[in-house]
This record gives structure tokens, C-alpha cells and sequence, in this order.
């Protein structure tokens, strides 16, 4: 009776049924910890399983004739990859970006075999271990030590403050208005008519996608106020 799968293929399983537990471990427990972005939950988990497949089918059931020029193929077609909705966050696309250099190392990896010269060829599974370890270490590195920082763009109005000397009082003024931990400030644009001035604030937020969504909606809306 004929096997329901090939070894190859049962291996090929394994290495996905690992790559997606690795990349589920990244998003739920590093990625969505902080950020809580349903959506690119569900965007990056998705795209996981999506390229695994994709690699795979392209490159042949033959894993011995796979080549990286199919590879970089695909690298070079997703990172020209947009959305035409809303535009992705830098640290959402750093996110994206490995889920998808993990699906394609999984994906791409060989079946342990000998060849005809009794040659072990192939790639274990140790060794994607190795790089999945690797890859969650780096992440929680910098996403444990490295401070969380946003911006704002602020009307302000006691333009008396803006005075370099007077520094340590506007931060405090903005700090009680806005109710942030404001970690530095910087002066633009002046109107001494309107006794208004434009500071480009810098805090500390321990959810800096939070305000994601109304910002793109208002990008969106002043382009279609532009179209009219």
C-alpha cells in the first residue's frame, strides 16, 4: 500500500509545525506584550504559513535542486511589499520582516539524507533550532532593554517658556498638561502674532502603537481632502 506521505514531506511538516510554534512565540509573547495589535496578530501569524508553503511548493519537491537565487527572489519581492490602507510601523515591519526570513530559513532547509557517496547532506533540525534561539534572544534583548520612545507634534501657547534657561518649567508645564514623561523637547516654528509655538515632544510610552490607528486615520483624511 502506498504511504499517505513521503518521509521528505513528513519532515518538511515537522519543520513547519516548529517554524509556526517559533514565530507564534515571537509575536504573542515579544511582539503583542506591548504593542496589543490584533491585527498584525493576525497579519503576521497568517504570513507565516503563507510563505513556508510558498517556499517550499517553489522550491520543488526535490530539495536537491533548490537554489538560493529563488530565495532571494522572494526577499527582494517582499520588501518592496506594501499595504495600500494604512502604512506599517517600523517596528511592525521589523516584525514582518522576521517572521518572513524564519518561514523562508524553515522552509528552505533540506531533509537529513545521505547521497550517493554515503555523504550526510541536509540540514538538522539542531541547527534551526540554533537560529530560532538566536532570533528570540535578540528580540528580547532590545525589546527589554532599549527604552520605548514616541514623539508628538504640540501647539503651545506660553511661548515664554521656550527660552533655553526656562527649560526645566516647560518640560514641567507639559509634563502636567499632558500627563506624559516627557524626556526631551525641541523648539520649531514660532508665532509671536499668535503667541503659539510648534515643539516636537519626546516621551516615554510603554505603548507607543496605541495612537496608530487615529493618526492614520487622520493621514487619511487630509489626503482625501486634498483629492476634493
Amino acid at each position: 500500500m502506498q504511504e499517505l506521505f513521503s518521509v521528505s514531506f513528513a519532515d518538511t511538516l515537522l519543520r513547519f509545525v516548529i517554524c509556526l510554534f517559533v514565530n507564534w512565540f515571537i509575536v504573542q509573547f515579544l511582539y503583542f506584550r506591548k504593542s496589543h495589535r490584533r491585527d498584525f496578530y493576525f497579519t503576521f501569524v497568517i504570513i507565516s504559513v503563507a510563505i513556508f508553503f510558498l517556499v517550499y511548493l517553489m522550491m520543488g519537491m526535490d530539495r536537491g535542486k533548490a537554489t538560493m537565487g529563488v530565495g532571494l527572489g522572494l526577499f527582494g519581492i517582499f520588501s518592496i511589499m506594501r499595504y495600500r490602507t494604512d502604512s506599517m510601523p517600523v517596528r511592525e515591519m521589523t516584525y514582518l520582516f522576521v517572521v518572513v526570513c524564519l518561514s523562508v530559513v524553515h522552509a528552505m532547509a533540506d531533509s537529513i539524507g545521505v547521497d550517493d557517496n554515503g555523504k550526510m547532506i541536509g540540514t538538522p533540525l539542531a541547527e534551526l533550532a540554533v537560529i530560532d534561539v538566536i532570533t528570540i534572544l535578540c528580540i528580547v534583548a532590545f525589546e527589554w532593554f532599549l527604552k520605548l520612545e514616541s514623539t508628538k507634534l504640540i501647539q503651545y501657547d506660553r511661548i515664554e517658556l521656550i527660552k533655553p534657561e526656562r527649560r526645566d518649567e516647560l518640560i514641567a508645564d507639559l509634563e502636567q498638561r499632558t500627563g506624559l514623561k516627557i524626556t526631551g523637547v525641541k523648539v520649531g516654528a514660532i508665532d509671536f502674532l499668535r503667541d503659539m509655538a510648534i515643539l516636537k515632544v519626546t516621551y516615554e510610552d510603554a505603548d507607543p502603537h496605541g495612537n496608530d490607528e487615529a493618526d492614520n486615520l487622520l493621514k487619511l483624511r487630509r489626503a482625501q481632502l486634498q483629492e476634493v
